[in-house]
């Protein structure tokens, strides 16, 4: 038997938009974060350990934490 899915009207939810353009260091974070998460990280842990470990300096210049992690995800979806 197939079953289909209805098929959805495209949508944008204002946190999926981005007032300027992205920064380099902005696509660097976040092709640091996918190969991450593609490797296997489900933890917050996890993922300051991968960000430190591919040599990414957090916000200040220094390792990656858990805080400054936070702080940088508040910061960058508002």
């Amino acid at each position: 038997m197939i079953t289909r899915t209805a098929q959805r009207e495209p949508y944008l939810e204002v946190h999926q938009t981005h007032p300027e353009p992205i920064t380099p260091y902005e696509q660097k974070l976040a092709g640091s974060l996918t190969e991450i998460f593609s490797g296997g990280a489900t933890t917050l842990a996890e993922v300051v350990d991968g960000l430190n470990a591919l040599g990414l300096h957090g916000p200040d210049g220094g390792i990656w934490t858990e805080e400054n992690f936070r702080a940088e995800m508040r910061r960058l979806g508002n």
